[in-house]
């Protein structure tokens, strides 16, 4: 299938769609092999853009262009990231990341990336994870702002991971943690993937393997860039920002998983609400809608999901003029917790405690 959005939940229903092919030019192939066979993670919808009429020269034919896609006038047929908006109206699942493993260090294709992931379907919102094309770990925060990766949509990768011999790309091996993650607290994307373990054998950045010092590893965590260690239990992802700090501090723009609830409440709200769409607005009809909002963010609370959260109806939001066009507002307050990205323990001797030689 080419320009089709393909959902797959196995990696047989990968190959049946898509066939299979060991090159790494094929990073579908590498995408499923990750999800399916790495992290046992699902759904995942594909869409293939390579086409053998089209591209004649292969699949390194394949260009920029193609991967941001447009959409053909006579025929409003879509193609590449255009298609992001056929996901939910298809399979009614909201894309919760958008990816282009090989492409989306390419700038013309980032900028697609995030201006699709911001607006899917004019109101549901999505991450971007993308590599940056750097031979040294220093060069990076310079190339990521002199190419404008720094939305908060946006989280920014440094590096390759090894499986083996088998090179691939960390922002695919991010997703599929952070699906991992998120499955194992009852898809509730709150809990940061930094410091799980990636299924990894080995990294390298450029040409050459390495293994990144926390003060290095630290450093792009501080430039909004998420990288791997190898420092305790195993090769394990690191880094909780987003590609807007550290230019944004806002908790909600610079946390990965603050951002992912974000995206993930308003997606759940949005849903959760659509059948109210068109009915009359009377008073009965908002209690009813700030009582129900309350006591699903109050069960959130309850589990610790959130510190806490209450849902408004706010006189100063809803002006007249638009109640009249049948605009209604409701304001939510919502904490999701912030990683806990440092630890720090105060060390002090106490002498007191020579008194229990005497007791």
């Amino acid at each position: 299938p080419v320009n089709r959005p393909v959902l797959c939940h196995t990696y047989a229903e990968f190959v049946a769609a898509f066939g299979w092919d060991e090159d790494p030019a094929y990073t579908l192939c590498e995408a499923a092999h990750i999800f399916f066979r790495l992290y046992a993670v699902a759904p995942v919808v594909f869409i293939n853009v390579f086409d053998p009429v089209k591209h004649t020269g292969g699949v390194s034919a394949v260009a920029a262009a193609d991967i941001v896609g447009g959409i053909d006038a006579p025929t409003g047929a879509k193609t590449g990231l255009e298609l992001v908006d056929s996901v939910f109206p298809l399979f009614r699942l909201v894309p919760g990341q958008i990816l282009a493993p090989g492409y989306s260090d390419l700038p013309a294709v980032a900028v697609m990336m995030q201006a699709k992931a911001d607006e899917i379907n004019t109101m549901f919102r999505a991450l971007t994870v993308v590599d940056l094309p750097v031979d040294y770990y220093t060069e990076a925060p310079a190339w990521k702002e002199t190419n404008n990766y720094t939305s908060a949509g946006m989280i920014c990768c440094v590096g390759k991971c090894l499986v083996g011999e088998t090179e691939h790309y960390l922002s695919t091996h991010l997703a599929a943690l952070a699906m991992e993650v998120d499955e194992d607290n009852g898809d509730i994307p709150y809990v940061s993937p930094s410091n799980h373990n990636l299924r990894i054998s080995g990294f390298k950045i450029g040409a050459q393997a390495v293994n990144l010092g926390i003060e290095q590893a630290n450093y792009l965590n501080g430039e909004g860039i998420v990288t791997a260690i190898n420092f305790d239990g195993g090769w394990k992802l690191w880094g909780n920002r987003t590609a807007a700090y550290p230019s944004n501090t806002d908790p909600k723009d610079s946390f990965i998983p603050v951002r992912s609830f974000f995206n993930w409440l308003g997606k759940t709200l949005i849903l959760s609400y659509w059948s109210r769409v068109d009915t009359p607005i009377r008073r009965r009809d908002i209690t009813n809608a700030i009582d129900s909002a309350n006591v699903f963010l109050n069960g959130l609370a309850a589990r610790e999901i959130i510190l806490g959260g209450r849902c408004l109806f706010l006189e100063e939001e809803n002006p007249v003029t638009d109640l009249m066009d049948g605009i209604v507002r409701y304001h939510v307050m919502v904490t999701p917790p912030t990683p806990a990205r440092e630890i720090d323990f105060a060390l002090e001797y106490d002498p007191e405690y020579f008194k229990t030689l005497f007791t």
